[in-house]
């Protein structure tokens, strides 16, 4: 039996899958969807936090200017 549990196993399992396959997985694929977004929500609000936050200099070293950094610090955290 443990032969036949291994046979389709490549040595890694990937557990990521697509946002709207979990969402097929009943309810528990549901949340995990929904944390997903939320996270992904937070961590472009931070970015884009930090990104307001920098000095002139730097951002000039990455070619954005103060406007460019303004304007994507603007955009509300759902909008990609």
């Amino acid at each position: 039996m443990a032969q036949s549990m291994n046979d389709g196993m490549s040595g890694s399992i990937n557990t990521r899958t697509d946002p709207r396959e979990r969402s097929r997985q009943g309810i528990g694929g549901a949340v995990i969807a929904l944390f997903d977004t939320v996270a992904t929500w937070n961590e472009r609000r931070r970015q884009r936090r930090a990104l307001e936050a920098l000095p002139d200099h730097l951002l000039q070293d990455i070619g954005l200017s103060r406007a460019d950094a303004v304007t994507e610090a603007d955009k509300p955290f759902w909008q990609g």
